[in-house]
């Protein structure tokens, strides 16, 4: 669990304390998970006790418990995600050993010289010679980290340290943690690209919205690698993919339903063009300020094109004014936005994502009541809505097609191969989308982009 501590306590050896540690942890509230003896005295024992908690407050009220006990004498408390994350998650090894001057020789000087000038004659070479063909850069400058917001490169720093972890346990990906103390649009499209040599990818991660749009767009442009931004198609396809299976478990079609959603940032945009792309015809999107519509004033270039190409009845209002009859609510902005009468208002068998996080647009436990699929963006519901089901898995199909860009069709064929890891013995309303930790979920999706890219490759330059 993401909150855990271990307390190292000290009782009197012939004491009674022992027995009534774990009572008092589970009277707070909270749960032992470990009781460990440690090398002690002959008067005292030490004891390592490792307990789950909700929040830091909860683990404060623990260790509060366990002093008032008494015999029992606190010496320190662990935090064991900070434990984790010291000294970083992630670290360089190298693939060869250094065991002699003629190892050296080869891995470096003078050997090495003739790894540069087969590249200099031909520049291809460095993906086939060096780290480049199985690098990717997971590029942040801290502007909208997870749900903390602007908090800056240096704070971001775990979370992509973090990204690369899972990209290398998931993918066998060497991802690197970019952190660029700015938040200039063009300065960033600068670095980017002037860093691109050394890698296969690019996955933009924590760039607040609209400046990632611009950002992602012009490096695809200009760069002869795939630019992706995770918090954009990440989310799009595996709500594309828990979608298409939530739509089978009631019986419905993607081009039939009616959808609404609520939010037009980066997440919202890129999961309504992927919908769209996928074949959904009939969308209602609502951010802040209501339901987007052409008439609206204010609409910046992003929020234009939303309004051009969904809500065919040109519907105005609020985002309850969109909800009654739809088939489907998408949430992508920020919680308790809608109640229990909202869902029970919608169409019959109706498809809920509230995909807010930590909070989600509505209690789960509410939506539950009257719509046939729920799915959050939390693990402590069924049904979560993760992108590590998704990208370790598109650029490891990428990155072995020595692919050169990322194209719709990738996306929408990697939440293909998402939902179809689900079998039909298995979809239900609790199971629409597979675990992070199936074991086909990221070769199957590894091996269709890998097939898109190698089928387009004979039309075009890119992918």
């Amino acid at each position: 669990m993401s909150h855990s501590i271990t307390v190292r306590l000290e009782v009197p050896a012939g004491g009674s304390a022992v027995g009534g540690l774990t009572a008092t942890v589970e009277q707070a509230g909270g749960l032992v998970t470990a009781l460990d003896v440690v090398p002690s005295g002959v008067e005292h024992l030490r004891i390592d006790l490792t307990a789950a908690t909700s929040d830091t407050d909860h683990a404060d009220a623990i260790v509060a418990a366990l002093v008032a006990m008494g015999d029992v004498t606190v010496k320190k408390v662990s935090d064991r995600t900070f434990l984790m994350h010291l000294g970083g998650v992630i670290e360089v090894a190298t693939k060869h050993p250094l065991r002699n001057r003629d190892d050296l020789s080869m891995i470096y000087t003078p050997g090495v010289a003739r790894i540069s000038q087969a590249i200099a004659r031909d520049k291809e070479d460095a993906r086939r010679l060096t780290i480049k063909r199985n690098s990717v850069a997971v590029v942040t400058d801290g502007s909208a980290v997870l749900g903390l917001g602007n908090i800056g490169p240096h704070a971001a720093l775990p979370v992509m340290e973090g990204k690369a972890a899972l990209f290398k346990s998931f993918a066998d990906i060497d991802a690197w943690p970019i952190c660029l103390d700015t938040q200039d649009t063009e300065q960033i499209i600068e670095t980017v690209a002037a860093i691109s040599p050394g890698f296969a990818g690019i996955n933009l991660e924590d760039i607040s919205a609209p400046r990632c749009f611009e950002i992602e767009a012009r490096l695809r442009e200009r760069l002869d690698i795939p630019v992706f931004h995770d918090d954009q198609h990440g989310t799009a396809i595996v709500v594309l993919a828990a979608l298409e299976n939530a739509l089978r478990v009631v019986r419905k079609e993607l081009g039939s339903a009616r959808i609404v959603m609520a939010g037009a940032g980066a997440a919202g945009t890129a999961v309504l063009k992927t919908l769209v792309h996928a074949g959904a015809r009939d969308v209602v999107v609502c951010d802040i300020d209501g339901i987007i519509h052409p008439g609206r004033a204010g609409l910046d270039p992003s929020l234009a094109w939303t309004a051009e190409n969904t809500n065919r009845a040109r519907v105005e209002g609020s985002l309850r004014d969109a909800l009654p009859g739809a088939d489907v609510f998408i949430g992508v902005s920020a919680p308790n936005l809608i109640g229990a009468a909202d869902v029970e208002g919608m169409a019959d068998d109706a498809i809920v994502f509230a995909l807010a996080n930590p909070d989600p647009e509505i209690d789960p436990a509410l939506a539950r009541q009257h719509a046939a699929v729920v799915a959050t963006g939390r693990s402590d519901y069924p049904n979560q809505i993760n992108n590590v089901l998704a990208f370790p898995g598109i650029f490891r199909g990428l990155l072995d097609a020595q692919s050169r860009g990322i194209d719709m069709d990738v996306l929408v064929a990697a939440a293909e191969a998402i939902a179809g890891t689900v079998t039909g013995d298995d979809l239900g309303p609790n199971y629409i989308i597979p675990s992070v930790f199936h074991p086909d979920v990221h070769e199957r999706v590894a091996a269709a982009v890998r097939g898109v890219v190698e089928r387009s490759r004979s039309g075009s330059a890119k992918p």
